[in-house]
């Protein structure tokens, strides 16, 4: 389900608020299987999460963090620097249901 560019600005918002710190960080090595499993974990348990991406070139960068968005069936919701922020909706959980709607 695509969010709107107002649930974008209010889990932006909601992500700064909490002071959220990355919960996984991917190193030179890539996506794993195991950096996959962390990430599928920690977006079921958490919705939204931040990733540290490694140093790598703009356009890299930017296919690593979409390869991630695509496999995980999350959306990137912003990036500052080597950090992302990504969301997937947990039907289970909502925690975050009244800033979707």
């Amino acid at each position: 389900m695509p969010i709107t560019s107002q649930q974008v600005r209010a889990l932006r918002a909601e992500s700064h608020r909490l002071q959220l710190k990355p919960v996984v960080m991917i190193g030179n090595n890539g996506l794993s299987e195991n950096v996959m499993q962390e990430l599928e974990q920690a977006l079921s348990h958490h919705e939204l999460i931040k990733i540290r991406v490694p140093a790598l070139d703009k356009a890299d960068k930017k296919e690593l963090i979409a390869t991630i968005c695509e496999r995980t069936d999350s959306q990137l919701i912003q990036t500052i620097g080597f950090v992302a922020v990504l969301f997937r909706a947990n039907p289970e959980k909502q925690r975050f249901a009244k800033l979707l709607k």
